[in-house]
């Protein structure tokens, strides 16, 4: 009995060179009868969201010097959707993609300008199954790299054999320490407080800053991304595609004026 192979596509928003995409990348080829390929922007693109190149040229080269050994790997000027709309129609169609492990967790309303979580989702616009991957820092800076990407190889293989939901991706994120388990989640709630820092460069011309600090109202609920992992425990949340307020429908429709 012959096994067919399967592809699975390996993605990130740190950049090719990125450690996490490395371990992602050779957990993932340590599957049986799995083929990984790896494409990644040349530069850190993080928090570029969903946005796509359509004014210039991308370019498509073929790394050998970001560490992956027999995997194949690819760097794109452009950004982690770049990647995966490329590799998609330049490699041929995966069967999965995974994004990460990004340096830094995505939680709450941070998946909305995330590079990880767009690469995944342009998979679920193609029809490609797919799961997003993030890692929380300890306090000196370290990541759990490789406990992580075993994780996510097991994760991975159950994807490969039961699927996903059209339309449906799964956000995973991995606390600082060693997990105490594993928690289905929903997206908790992230805001932030927006500060604009202004300087001047030594021409005298003003430039600014973005930057500012974050709240989580509900980190303590345990049903959330934040509460999970604020626990130590991983999370992993399924998410849609589908933006839809479907409950908010019928009210809407109540006063919306005539045309």
């Amino acid at each position: 009995m012959t096994t067919s192979r399967r592809t699975i596509l390996v993605a990130n928003d740190d950049g090719i060179f990125s450690p996490g995409i490395k371990a992602l990348g050779l957990a993932m080829a340590a599957l049986p009868d799995v083929d990984v390929v790896v494409v990644a922007p040349d530069v850190e693109q993080s928090a570029v969201g969903h946005g796509i190149t359509i004014r210039r040229p991308l370019r498509f080269k073929h790394t050998a010097s970001a560490g992956f050994g027999d995997i194949p790997a690819y760097r794109v000027d452009g950004t982690p959707a770049d990647c995966v709309v490329l590799a998609v129609h330049l490699l041929g169609r995966p069967d999965l993609i995974v994004s990460g492990i990004n340096l830094g967790p995505n939680l709450g309303d941070d998946l909305t300008h995330s590079g990880t979580v767009a690469a995944a989702i342009e998979g679920l616009a193609l029809g490609i199954p797919a799961i997003a991957l993030s890692q929380q820092g300890s306090q000196d800076g370290e990541y759990a790299f490789a406990a992580s990407a075993a994780y996510a190889a097991r994760l991975a293989a159950e994807v490969l054999e039961r699927g996903l939901p059209p339309r449906t991706l799964l956000n995973v994120n991995f606390p600082r320490s060693a997990p105490t388990g594993v928690r289905v989640t929903r997206v908790g709630e992230h805001r932030w407080e927006d500060t604009i820092v202004t300087r001047h460069d030594p021409e005298g011309r003003e430039y600014h800053w973005v930057a500012g600090t974050s709240t989580a109202p509900d980190r303590d609920d345990p049903d959330t991304d934040y509460g999970a992992v604020q626990a130590g425990m991983i999370s992993v949340t399924p998410v849609r595609l589908d933006l839809t307020a479907r409950d908010l429908m019928g009210e809407v429709n109540s006063y919306l004026p005539g045309v």
